[in-house]
């Protein structure tokens, strides 16, 4: 029996005088999300049932992110109104995971200045939980693992959120250093699962009903480079879709650098590789790319574009801006203007720059006025709200086929999902459809969906 069996056993002795329940919050990217599962899957072995309601909870664990300074200050208020819950309950556990835990400050700081946090676990320490719960049940004030570990929990059972939709990590960290990211710093070197365990997964999933598997990675693109097997991310998109069973297969995030012919032919080959590929550009400028550290420019992008293009003109595309990176001016701007305008995605996540403590692009002395960049943003999204209403015109008429998430929020009656190509849509239907995949015909459009009626 492995050691973590032998605590996990011993944990659950301890607990087992009454039901506990445990209360976990992940923040930020859905890897963090993966990882809250993760989490949960330990503590189920351990014998704890979950709740929503953290005043309910016999341990709390925050599972935190640190992309954004504001993220992080925003967990430490969190931290901070919890200290009346652990005054009410002195037997209340609390835990924190995640990005945040990988800088050594906050440890420290952690340490000195909320005594109510009993552990801290790092981003690859899931499989110590055990460890650093039974030291808490012994007493000990507090406890901390976040060191680097090669074992990425293959045998963690996960509590899912979904039981149709479900995310497969099959790479971890990255390599890049773009000079406003600190996920190389927190999540470290770029560390790839092996090819068999990860469809050993999906095979599980997709037997148990699973409709959409969401391959996830810093730079999907890059996996396998640090393998000993000579298996490359398009290789394993071909294994993943010689799996039996009606599922469509997704994946992000893509680093455009890394975006080969070969992947792009693979999408097309796969019947079940979805027709959308998300593709980070970040800015439409040569000069902002450069001082962003991505290694590609504007006219290697936009060839890969083209090549996509001329296989299928109306293939989906989505991306990542970052508005208002530091000095950036004027006519930098408006090259971005210019490359949504050329190439026309059909949804883009914007973000205004935010500074990053421990990035390069920190040190950077920013003159740009903040009413600057909010002005910048607000001209970026009218100019994609005309893009996308205009492109979501095209499918006017066709069939869709798409994954029914739920209940419309904006509409009584209608259900809401996505489609193969990553686009919303919008219908009359029950609820009871939520999971499935059904065949829609499109009679609208709008800036952010379509809606059409069943077949």
């Amino acid at each position: 029996m492995r050691e973590n069996d032998v605590i996990i056993k011993e944990v659950g002795a301890i607990l087992s005088d009454r039901k506990r329940l445990a209360y976990v919050r992940s923040f930020g990217c859905q890897l963090n999300v993966s990882d809250g599962e993760k989490i949960k899957g330990m503590l189920k072995r351990m014998g704890y049932d979950f709740t929503d309601d953290e005043r309910q909870a016999d341990i709390i664990i925050l599972n935190t992110c640190a992309v954004r300074e504001s993220a992080e200050e925003r967990v430490y208020g969190i931290i901070g109104s919890m200290k009346k819950l652990k005054e009410e309950k002195p037997s209340l556990i609390m835990g924190l995971s995640g990005c945040m835990t990988a800088q050594e400050h906050v440890v420290e700081k952690i340490r000195k200045k909320y005594p109510q946090i009993d552990f801290v676990m790092g981003t690859s320490a899931i499989n110590t939980l055990p460890k650093l719960l039974l030291d808490c049940l012994r007493g000990v004030k507090f406890s901390a693992d976040t060191g680097e570990y090669d074992d990425f929990s293959e045998h963690t059972e996960q509590v899912r959120e979904s039981t149709y939709k479900a995310s497969v990590p099959i790479m971890f960290g990255c390599n890049n250093f773009c000079t406003y990211c600190i996920v190389p710093y927190v999540r470290g070197r770029e560390r790839s699962r092996r090819p068999e365990d990860i469809t050993e997964e999906v095979e599980k999933l997709v037997s148990n009903g699973y409709k959409e598997i969401m391959l996830l990675g810093q730079n999907v693109n890059s996996y396998g480079k640090d393998l000993a097997e000579n298996v490359t991310f398009p290789d394993l998109l071909r294994r993943i879709d010689r799996i039996d069973g009606d599922f469509v297969i997704r994946f992000m995030s893509s680093h455009p650098k890394d975006a080969t012919r070969e992947l792009i032919d693979t999408i097309f080959d796969c019947k079940k590789v979805a027709k959308h590929l998300h593709l980070p550009i970040q800015s439409g400028s040569n000069s902002v790319l450069e001082r962003m550290n991505r290694r590609y420019t504007v006219g290697q992008y936009l060839e890969t574009v083209d090549y996509i293009r001329r296989n299928d003109p109306d293939f989906s595309l989505t991306t990542d801006i970052i508005v208002g990176f530091p000095n950036e001016t004027d006519e930098e701007f408006q090259e971005t203007l210019d490359i949504i305008k050329r190439i026309r995605y059909d949804n883009i996540y914007s973000f205004i720059y935010s500074r990053r403590t421990g990035t390069k692009a920190s040190e950077i002395v920013d003159m740009i006025p903040e009413e600057v960049k909010s002005m910048r943003m607000r001209k970026l999204l009218e100019v994609q709200r005309e893009v996308s209403t205009e492109n979501y015109k095209r499918f006017i008429g066709r069939r869709m086929r798409v994954l029914v998430d739920g209940e419309s929020k904006k509409r009584a009656g209608y259900v809401t999902g996505k489609s193969d190509e990553f686009i919303i849509a919008e219908f009359v239907g029950d609820r009871s459809l939520t999971g499935d995949f059904v065949e829609i015909e499109v009679t609208d459009a709008m800036n952010w969906a379509v809606t059409g009626r069943i077949i």
